[in-house]
């Protein structure tokens, strides 16, 4: 049996890290009550960095998924009041998606979400170990 090199270690550390992190956000999410997935979760913060409101397919190019995933995601929040659809000005054809207001708001306590699953998983670190591990 040969041993793992250091690289697949630190590989593995950063997949479970990962896991561990979604389990956290997943946790909290359904401890707030929020009533979205993290699949949801992530599409509200796509969402979010667009000045005007997208299409659903550049959702889905952006989110690396097939567009029939994000029908399902933005079906889901839509009954949630948390999106809408909206006809474009210049194409009533196409359909965009925009937050509501009670996205925006859901918004930000996913942010709360995400900042308190990173306070959970650094606090064994001391203030010198978080400062060299945004460094790497």
């Amino acid at each position: 049996m040969t041993t793992p090199d250091s690289d697949s270690l630190l590989a593995e550390q950063l997949l479970r890290l990962t896991r561990r992190v979604h389990r956290i956000q997943k946790r909290q999410l359904h401890e707030r009550g929020l009533g979205v997935t993290p699949a949801q979760s992530r599409l509200l913060r796509t969402l979010a960095h667009w000045e005007t409101p997208p299409r659903m397919a550049d959702l889905a190019e952006r989110l690396e998924v097939v567009p029939r995933a994000v029908t399902s995601l933005v079906d889901g929040l839509e009954a949630g009041g948390k999106v809408r659809r909206v006809p474009d000005p210049a194409n009533r054809r196409v359909i965009r998606i925009e937050l509501t207001e009670d996205g925006v708001k859901t918004l930000q306590e996913l942010r709360d979400v995400r900042r308190a699953a990173a306070k959970e998983i650094l606090a064994p670190l001391s203030g010198e170990q978080r400062e060299v591990l945004g460094q790497l």
